[in-house]
């Protein structure tokens, strides 16, 4: 192939084609526990989900909920992906495997946000929200009613030592994770014949870019544990986020519906949810109370 300027515009155009191929052949599934937070700035502040309350009949003034206590931010970071392909590969018209190249491009933009979700799932047990404690925490604080001060767990009492799981209520405008996004990726190329890499190195780069983050949204909305997964712990978990409530012990209406849990658990979490009968040979109460997810990013 000649490298003149309107070959190297129809090899870009190849290219490009060939990265929005790949961007649909990824199955992404991190968007039914995150929710996609448009960003204009370096950093956003999360204080707002302090206010994130349930009606109240209007007694008196308004009670306006105060964001002072809450300072949480996201700050994007910078994301890359870059391709370099050598001049004579072109000049050789020597170009099959790269088709399959840029295709695993857009594959892994993607699955990006899939490797941003999950893995910060598994980080909740050490990581604080919005409130100051582990998104994971037993001493979630909450109003009580009459003003007393009480909190609320969305985890065991006792942390173990196997795969985690994680359950979760995805019906609601929020999810438990935060994905802020800056700006989506964007295919770039530096595929002028006078382009300084191409002159110093005879590279032609094609590559693309991003700028997100992900962070933590609602605690009440999520129950994430290391015990291990059996009807018990199940059971005690669908409880427990049943019946949280808000401030001033508003009842929160939580409906666990998705189980999320780690490849080495999917048996596990077959027979809790699939089997007509329990180890024992009881009828399985939990059978169908919950879609099962297992997720290779955990």
């Amino acid at each position: 192939m000649i490298v003149n300027g309107p070959n190297l515009r129809t090899l870009g155009i190849m290219f490009n084609a060939a990265f929005t191929a790949g961007l649909g052949m990824a199955n992404p599934t991190s968007q039914r526990v995150s929710m996609t937070v448009p960003s204009t700035t370096e950093t956003e502040e999360y204080g707002w989900l302090a206010q994130v309350q349930s009606v109240r009949e209007w007694v008196g003034d308004r009670v306006v909920n105060n964001l002072s206590g809450y300072k949480y931010t996201i700050t994007n970071k910078d994301y890359e992906n870059t391709i370099g392909v050598p001049r004579n590969k072109i000049e050789d018209d020597n170009l099959g495997i790269y088709g399959t190249l840029f295709q695993e491009m857009g594959y892994s933009a993607a699955a990006h946000r899939e490797q941003l979700v999950w893995p910060m799932l598994e980080t909740g047990f050490e990581t604080a929200c919005y409130d100051g404690q582990p998104f994971f925490s037993t001493t979630h604080p909450v109003t009580l009613p009459g003003g007393a001060e009480g909190v609320y767990a969305n985890t065991d009492a006792e942390a173990g030592d196997g795969a985690p799981w994680f359950l979760f209520d995805i019906n609601r405008p929020i999810k438990p994770i935060l994905f802020q996004d800056r700006k989506p990726f964007q295919f770039l190329a530096m595929d002028r014949a006078d382009d300084p890499n191409v002159f110093m190195r005879k590279e032609f780069l094609y590559g693309i870019d991003a700028r997100r983050n992900v962070g933590f949204g609602l605690p009440q909305l999520a129950w994430g544990s290391t015990q291990p997964l059996n009807s018990a712990n199940y059971g005690a978990a669908r409880a427990s986020m049943r019946t949280l409530t808000g401030d001033g012990g508003i009842k929160l209406g939580i409906t666990p519906k998705l189980l999320v849990c780690h490849p080495d658990l999917e048996e596990a979490g077959l027979e809790l949810l699939n089997a007509d009968r329990n180890a024992a040979g009881a009828t399985n109460v939990w059978k169908g109370t919950a879609e099962l997810m297992v997720s290779e990013w955990l």
